[in-house]
């Protein structure tokens, strides 16, 4: 270890120095706490053994100095004065123990292998916490490929700031969950993690949610009350689908957003508010900006940091282990006992191109589950759509009103069958679908049908 050794006398220094130097722990010395504090700003120590009584700066003024500048070393403090008072009070204020003097030489270097011991497993207990929180703040975020982890990697540089971030992804991607990884990893994860999804909420409604409102400020109101901006306060808001933002209610998150405070409705007074704001798209919002329907000033407010989620067909190198994981969830929920993938599902499932991503293949396991009639999920237990390509839209996907995703599903299942049909003549395939082949052969790289 390297100790510094604080004690005006100069006997008991080069005492001290022989004996921990014959134990093989580096020493440095200093007369007062003034030269201690201005030695230790220049290196720093694992442990500090320091008199009580000194001229000048003296032990307890050393040790308050010390950790008020965010000194890390342990201490432990010595006196020729056998008064407990002064053990007690130097412990309240931080020291790690008091040895008394006159000491014999195993004295201290026990209690210095105490100290020893204690800091280790203190190290031990923040190793294996730091482990615990990097699981749980991946809980739900399954994969390992580069496409994913560039995105963690991204989102948890971010978390450690009060910046804005705005994650973008097709839907399914699992923006949510990247979000509460951004808010466990931050100085904030203490305080509330609060989501609203902005599409969800009718127009109406939606100010009075996210900004609160007072008594009276519209019929129905009868008592006042609090918005999700001041529900989030000290930790972090999620605005899921902000692309669905009205354009009147954009005025008002960007003034929030730069001002740091909020007014309810109804209210002539603003609040201040300390929220951090994580925001979410399945849209394109430069095309949104362009088409005036997101304004500018806000998408640059919010747009500091980006996280792009993939799309799962962009990482199917992760689908074996995503399956995984959901077989291990729904065996757990739906208490089942499911072992596994047969080989020849698991083809199906890497050849399907996953228009609804990780909640798509989600659904896809819990089905399959559901109807397997033996210890693993078989090709019989995939729905139509997976099994055969040429056929329309995956019964998992018939309550999913969105005609984007519709209709890639359509597409794919068009270009599968016409393939199929031409034996795999792209020339002929164009031809029956009505596409030329540059664009056919496009579609194909999309849907990963080659």
């Amino acid at each position: 270890m390297n100790i510094l050794i604080v004690d005006d006398e100069q006997g008991l220094r080069h005492t001290l120095t022989l004996i921990l130097g014959a134990e093989g722990h580096e020493t440095r010395s200093a007369a007062d706490g003034t030269a201690a504090i201005a030695a230790l700003a220049q290196r720093d120590a694992d442990l500090v053994l320091c008199d009580v009584r000194m001229p000048g700066m003296d032990g307890l003024g050393f040790l308050d100095g010390y950790k008020k500048s965010g000194g890390r070393a342990l201490v432990i403090m010595m006196s020729a004065y056998g008064d407990d008072d002064s053990a007690v009070d130097a412990i309240k204020r931080g020291a790690h123990d008091f040895i008394q003097k006159p000491f014999r030489a195993d004295q201290v270097l026990l209690v210095l292998a105490k100290a020893i011991e204690r800091e280790g497993l203190r190290a031990e207990v923040r190793r294996l916490s730091d482990e615990v929180e990097a699981l749980r703040g991946l809980a739900g975020i399954v994969g390992h490929s580069a496409p994913l982890q560039q995105a963690i990697d991204v989102a948890r540089k971010a978390a450690r700031h009060p910046t804005t971030v705005l994650i973008t992804g097709a839907s399914g991607t699992g923006k949510e969950l990247v979000a509460r990884l951004i808010h466990r990893e931050s100085p904030r994860s203490v305080r509330p993690f609060v989501a609203v999804n902005c599409g969800a909420i009718p127009e109406q409604l939606l100010e009075s949610e996210l900004f609160g409102h007072t008594r009276g400020a519209f019929t129905g109101a009868t008592e006042a009350r609090t918005g999700l901006f001041e529900t989030a306060s000290g930790g972090t808001l999620f605005l899921d689908e902000i692309g669905e933002l009205p354009l009147a209610l954009q005025v008002k998150l960007l003034r929030a957003l730069q001002e740091g405070e909020i007014r309810r409705v109804g209210d002539s007074v603003a609040s201040a508010v300390d929220v951090r704001v994580v925001a979410a798209t399945a849209r394109d919002l430069e095309s949104e900006v362009a088409n005036g329907r997101f304004r500018a000033d806000l998408f640059y407010r919010i747009n500091v940091v980006r996280v792009q989620l993939p799309s799962l067909r962009d990482r199917r190198e992760d689908l074996p282990e995503l399956v995984r994981h959901f077989v291990g969830v729904f065996n757990e929920r739906l208490r089942l006992r499911i072992a596994g993938v047969s080989p020849g599902a698991m083809r199906l499932l890497l050849e399907y191109s996953w228009p609804g991503n990780v909640r798509e293949l989600e659904n896809v396991v819990e089905r399959a589950m559901v109807l397997a009639d033996s210890d693993q999920i078989d090709v019989q237990h995939l729905s139509s759509g997976i099994r055969e390509p040429g056929s329309v839209v995956p019964a998992e996907s018939e309550l999913d009103l969105s005609i984007k995703r519709r209709t890639e599903a359509l597409e794919r299942a068009l270009i599968a069958r016409a393939l199929k049909q031409t034996g795999g003549n792209r020339t002929r395939a164009a031809k029956l679908l009505d596409l030329s082949q540059r664009a056919l052969l496009y579609k194909i790289k999309e849907f990963g049908l080659d």
